[in-house]
C-alpha cells in the first residue's frame, strides 16, 4: 500500500456502480477498502447508508447506486474521498483501476440530466464505448458548515454533529491514508 498525498493531474479512479461506470479524480481519493460495517442513522437522507468507522473516524457512507438511480447492489468496495468537511465514503461496485481519464472542461453534463444528478455528476465522458460519469466528491457536503452531517434531517444532524465532535483521535491524518488497489 502506498500513501496518496499528491496525484498527477489527469488520473481518475474508475469503478462500477451497477451497470454504470464512474470516475473520481485521483487527487480526491484517499483509499479504496472492502466494505466495513455501517451504522444506519434515523432521519437521514435515503442516499446515506449511515456511518462507518474508518481509520478511527466516523465517516458518512453514501449509497452511490441510489444516488445515481442505478440498480441496487451489495457494495464490493468503499471509496473514501477527501472533502472540505472531512472524509466521505462511497459504497461502490468493483474498482477498475486508476486510468488516465479526466472530464473535458468544455463538455459539461448534458442538460437533460436531472438537477440532482448535476450536483454529483461533474461531466459525462466515454470509456470502452460506455458512458463514464465523472463524480464530484464535494456534492454531498456542498454548503455544509464544518462539523455538520449534510445528508441528515435537522434533528439527526444535531446528534450526529455532536457525536463527531467527541472524536479525540488526533493521530489520524487523512492525507496519509493508504490507497488499497485491491490486490
Amino acid at each position: 500500500m502506498t500513501a496518496v498525498t499528491e496525484a498527477p493531474p489527469g488520473l481518475s479512479l474508475v469503478f462500477g456502480v451497477g451497470d454504470l461506470l464512474c470516475a473520481l479524480p485521483l487527487r480526491e481519493v484517499v483509499e479504496t477498502i472492502r466494505p466495513l460495517p455501517v451504522q444506519p442513522l434515523a432521519g437521514t437522507a435515503d442516499v446515506l447508508l449511515g456511518v462507518s468507522v474508518i481509520r478511527g473516524l466516523a465517516v458518512p457512507v453514501v449509497d452511490t447506486a441510489r444516488l445515481l438511480g442505478a440498480a441496487a447492489e451489495r457494495p464490493s468496495r468503499f471509496v473514501t474521498t477527501r472533502t472540505g468537511s472531512g472524509p466521505l465514503a462511497y459504497a461502490t461496485g468493483p474498482v477498475r483501476g486508476v486510468l488516465p481519464v479526466e472530464p473535458d472542461a468544455d463538455r459539461p453534463p448534458p442538460p437533460m440530466l436531472a438537477a440532482s444528478a448535476t450536483r454529483i455528476v461533474a461531466a459525462v465522458g466515454v470509456l470502452d464505448a460506455r458512458p463514464l460519469l465523472f463524480l464530484s466528491s464535494e456534492w454531498p457536503l456542498e454548503g455544509a458548515a464544518r462539523g455538520e452531517w449534510p445528508l441528515t434531517s435537522t434533528s439527526a444532524s444535531t446528534s450526529a454533529s455532536t457525536s463527531t465532535n467527541t472524536n479525540t483521535n488526533t493521530n489520524t491524518e487523512h492525507d496519509e491514508w493508504p490507497v488499497d488497489d485491491g490486490t
